[in-house]
């Protein structure tokens, strides 16, 4: 699909972006043009709890690798129904990190039919960083940055449009779940154990970060955050008058002896909760507190764009602009 700008020859194009990652395989349509905001026309997201399929070697089985073949092959599918141009598709830490990771990406890119990128954690730190700085804009000044997954927690921070220091820890919801909270509900003992793995991982990444200046928006922007912001935080009054939604710290904590009473079969009932998040969200939920308080945070601020946008603006940014058609140039000779 071709989108033209009046008057120029300015050409736009209808991009896909799949992000293969631990929780879901996520297809984001969008129409983009050089120096526009991308225009998202179409979601298509299958979920598959990776870290299910992982065997004790660290490799995904052959139930993990046709389930990740299959959604691959929607994702096609969907994107060549909606006009896609190009797709952009990447995967992060499962199937990185996988030990049989180079067969597994071969078969995905057999049923996509194209190379696919995979990102390193730093790399989605930078990617996703790019999108809230967008997102926020310049005036935001410095921003702190926690994304989490289901396989790791990235953290990036910087006044820049791509942070000064990014780092990437295994500490993801779904990882973390599959190691340290495997009853349902998980007891007091399982979580406080948790809490003590993500303090010692996380030290030295408060130490790389110790030297950045002092943020002026600590930002949240994962699916996870989103839904721990819709149960645990509070929508606050936005720079353009609409609401923001804010997670505090405090309130975060008093909800995680809650989760960790529920059955995961039930917490789909509390708000932003959903069925997809239910197993890992305790885990999340853990994780993500114990990061603020190792960095001093004592709230969130929810971005709605994360790696996803975060691929699509760094495309965009590679399209040169096209000069003015000659009747345009001619016309406005003339008018002059």
């Amino acid at each position: 699909m071709l989108v033209r700008d009046t008057g120029t020859t300015l050409v736009g194009v209808r991009l896909g972006v799949l992000d293969i990652g631990s929780n879901t395989v996520h297809l984001l349509v969008a129409d983009v043009r050089p120096g526009g905001r991308p225009l998202a026309t179409t979601s298509n997201r299958t979920v598959l709890r990776l870290m299910r399929f992982l065997d004790p070697d660290g490799s995904i089985n052959d139930e993990g690798v046709e389930a990740l073949v299959q959604a691959a092959k929607v994702a096609r599918e969907v994107a060549a129904a909606e006009q896609v141009s190009e797709l952009l598709a990447t995967a992060t830490s499962a199937v990185r990190e996988a030990t049989n990771g180079a067969d597994v990406i071969a078969r995905i890119e057999e049923a996509l039919g194209q190379e696919l990128q995979v990102l390193g954690g730093e790399s989605e730190a930078r990617y996703t960083f790019h999108a809230v700085r967008r997102w926020f804009g310049w005036s935001a000044g410095e921003i702190l940055l926690f994304d989490i997954g289901g396989g790791s927690l990235e953290l990036a921070a910087g006044s820049d449009e791509l942070p000064d220091v990014a780092a990437s820890v295994p500490l993801g919801a779904g990882r973390m779940t599959l190691e340290y909270l495997p009853t349902d509900p998980p007891g007091p003992d399982e979580v406080a154990a948790l809490r003590a793995h993500a303090e010692d991982v996380l030290a030295p990444v408060v130490a790389q970060f110790s030297s950045q200046p002092r943020p002026d928006h600590v930002v949240g922007s994962s699916k996870a955050i989103r839904s721990l912001a819709k149960l645990a935080g509070s929508p606050r009054p936005g720079w353009s008058g609409s609401p923001r939604m804010v997670l505090p710290r405090q309130a975060l904590g008093g909800w995680i002896p809650r989760l960790a009473r529920i059955p995961a079969v039930a917490r789909q009932e509390l708000p932003g909760i959903t069925a997809d998040r239910t197993f890992q969200i305790v885990a999340g939920a853990v994780v993500v507190h114990t990061a603020m308080e190792a960095m001093g945070v004592d709230e969130l601020e929810v971005s709605p764009w994360a790696l996803r946008e975060g691929v699509l603006l760094r495309y965009i940014e590679s399209l040169s602009w096209a000069e003015p058609s000659p009747r345009t140039t001619a016309a406005n000779s003339s008018a002059i």
